[in-house]
């Protein structure tokens, strides 16, 4: 039994309030999606929390982009990684500011799992964004009918099944293609053996599927669960407004969830 989060965006009411609940489900193994930090007003808090409280990590573009260098950047998001960077080098204890530099500085681009879920093996791979560009790649509920070879070039990387985040709209794709949201499925996806998946497990601190709940999974035998979760989004709003170099929008979709 293990959760999968992804995409906090330095939201400590939206983090703290997941691993409440996934410490309350008896939830030991909590894997990470990157995008620890990134638009939200408590980086230091947060990365503290996924280093302690997850297995481990893999990296996100905006992890990518506080380390090294935003790149295809909107204004908002590059102002907001160069904030976040500075309040990580002004930590004033030096263990501290290490660690959580080291943190990001190690972060791999993909992990992979072997385990058995019920009676059947299961191969799952975590990458922040997609399995063909690991970083940085959109894979949108659209693409299916939009894009349906894109989605098939991204199946033949897939063994089994792979978690992704980055777009923060939960949902199952299969190599149908096709692509189901948690409703359709009873918010439970059995993963089924030699049936590949790409699983988006949606975004604990910037959900933007119009629900403005916090998204995570866990799974338990076979089954994939979606979970959501109201939050103080109202304190992290408070909190974004009060930092000028935050651009306001961040704040104001977290009411919307957009």
């Amino acid at each position: 039994m293990f959760a999968v989060i992804s995409d906090v965006h330095s939201n400590l009411e939206a983090l703290t309030t997941v691993l409440a609940d996934i410490e309350e489900r008896g939830i030991e193994t909590i894997y990470c999606l990157g995008d620890v930090i990134g638009y939200g007003p408590n980086p230091r808090e947060c990365l503290d929390l996924i280093i302690e409280k997850t297995k481990w990590c893999v990296l996100g573009n905006h992890d990518y982009a506080v380390f090294y260098e935003p790149t295809n950047f909107n204004y908002g998001a590059e102002q907001a990684s160069f904030w976040t960077r500075f309040i990580l080098e002004d930590e004033q204890e030096a263990d501290r500011r290490n660690r959580r530099w080291s943190f990001l500085g190690e972060l791999p681009m993909r992990r992979m799992l072997k385990a058995k879920l019920g009676a059947s093996p299961a191969v799952i791979d975590f990458v922040h964004a997609s399995p063909r560009k690991p970083i940085n790649e959109y894979i949108f509920p659209d693409d299916v009918y939009t894009n349906p070879i894109k989605v098939r070039v991204l199946f033949e990387r897939v063994k089994h099944v792979c978690f992704v985040g980055h777009t923060h709209l939960p949902g199952v794709f299969l190599d149908e293609p096709d692509f189901y949201l948690p409703d359709e499925l009873g918010n439970v996806y059995p993963i089924i053996d030699k049936e590949k998946a790409i699983i988006n497990i949606g975004s604990v601190g910037q959900p933007r599927d119009g629900d403005n709940r916090a998204s995570y999974v866990y799974v338990e035998d076979n089954e994939v669960n979606f979970v959501r979760l109201e939050y103080d989004f109202e304190a992290t709003m408070k909190k974004i407004f009060a930092i000028e170099q935050l651009d306001r929008f961040h704040a104001e979709r977290l009411r919307e969830g957009r």
